[in-house]
């Protein structure tokens, strides 16, 4: 496990904050509707699900995004595997990460199942058809060094203003460098600078609505 791990305050006692960076892990109004609208809708999933499909992630925070991604493939029902690769410089506590999994009952089953495998080593985790790779560390680090490539980027970093070192233009280019022909990144964020780090970076950029109290998210598309 990494040295650091996350270092958290609670509102509500179930909404999880982070106290480096002063930023909530998940909406405060629908985390699950946030997920599905930003990373799901955003990287148009479940509909493009099938044969060894492969997601990647800026945050890994809580593995909402992991679990969501997880239950849209398996109610997709295509043929295939789905390989989630995501990069955490400050990785939860298996109990605190418990705590805050526990607002989504939907997801209780999976959640308890990535709870176990997590507290069980540092993986990869293999659940059937779905694999977890979390790579710990800074992710300007980790992910040069990474030899994969994803169809789907979900970039869920802490707010670019409270969390600049994972938005900033070198790392952009460490996204792009590493996402297939035709693959999509999409995010919550709209601030200007992601998007013109993402332009220049290789991708298309568009600013579409968002979710809650967020007017506008970023999708992003690599050219085939």
């Amino acid at each position: 496990m990494a040295d650091q791990t996350a270092d958290l305050d609670w509102r509500d006692g179930r909404i999880p904050i982070s106290r480096r960076f002063d930023d909530p892990y998940f909406s405060l109004d629908d985390g699950l509707a946030e997920t599905a609208h930003v990373f799901l809708d955003g990287n148009d999933l479940p509909a493009r699900f099938g044969g060894d499909f492969r997601i990647a992630e800026l945050g890994f925070g809580t593995g909402l995004n992991f679990l969501m991604a997880w239950r849209a493939f398996d109610a997709a029902g295509q043929p295939g595997s789905l390989t989630f690769t995501t990069f955490e410089a400050f990785p939860m506590t298996p109990a605190d990460m418990a705590t805050a999994l526990a607002a989504f009952p939907v997801l209780a089953d999976r959640a308890g199942a990535l709870v176990a495998a997590i507290r069980a080593g540092d993986g990869p985790y293999d659940f059937g058809a779905v694999r977890l790779d979390i790579r710990r560390g800074d992710a300007r680090v980790t992910l040069p060094n990474w030899g994969g490539v994803a169809d789907a980027w979900f970039l869920d970093g802490f707010s670019p203003a409270k969390n600049p070192e994972l938005w900033g233009p070198e790392l952009m280019a460490e996204v792009a460098r590493h996402t297939a022909p035709g693959g999509t990144a999409a995010t919550y964020t709209a601030a200007g600078h992601v998007r013109r780090s993402l332009e220049a970076a290789g991708f298309d950029v568009t600013r579409t609505p968002g979710y809650g109290r967020k007017r506008h998210m970023t999708r992003a598309r690599m050219p085939s």
